[in-house]
């Protein structure tokens, strides 16, 4: 038997409450599962994609990474070392008007999330399909690394993620 990691504890915590979201209220629709471990760095990772259950296509993403520094500092008992793991949150959607569109998603991810760290939008568009608009790949960037002592924080963090596929998805309403 082996004693899970820090990265193991926190994949599980998110994993039951998104599945919970999906399978017993109905709410999400879980669209795409990465469970990697990168044997060139010796890291890991680990993302749930999903949409809201009636919603036009809009997805969320949360990762959650762990090093081979974090993962050995944890393991090795290192001294010193805070082990812990980085969070990644994005959301995917199609834009028409990216200077409208864009304003309105950076003004509604810092009510909601308030972030310490302004969110980063990435507009691209294949070449040679006339007038399709852009995808904009849209994270939010966390300045430090989680552990167990933040997993209840993550029912809240996931209920942001919510909030925030209803008011992108609100946009396209409006």
């Amino acid at each position: 038997m082996f004693d899970p990691t820090i990265f193991d504890n926190l994949k599980v915590a998110i994993e039951n409450h998104v599945y919970d979201l999906d399978n017993l209220d109905n709410r999400i629709m879980i669209t795409h599962r990465i469970d990697r471990m990168e044997m060139a760095v010796m890291s890991r990772v680990f993302a749930l994609q999903f949409t809201l259950m009636n919603g036009s296509g809009i997805t969320a993403e949360v990762r959650l990474e762990a090093s081979l520094k974090d993962l050995a500092a944890e393991i090795l008992d290192q001294p010193g070392v805070q082990p812990g793991c980085a969070v990644r949150l994005r959301f995917y959607m199609p834009v028409d008007d990216a200077v409208q569109t864009c304003a309105y998603i950076e003004n509604h991810l810092m009510t909601i999330w308030q972030p310490e760290l302004p969110p980063t939008q990435t507009l691209s568009f294949t070449y040679g399909e006339a007038n399709r608009g852009y995808q904009n790949e849209i994270e939010l960037h966390f300045n430090r690394k989680i552990n167990e002592e933040q997993m209840g924080d993550l029912p809240e963090l996931i209920d942001h993620m919510l909030q925030t596929l209803e008011a992108l998805e609100a946009y396209g309403v409006e």
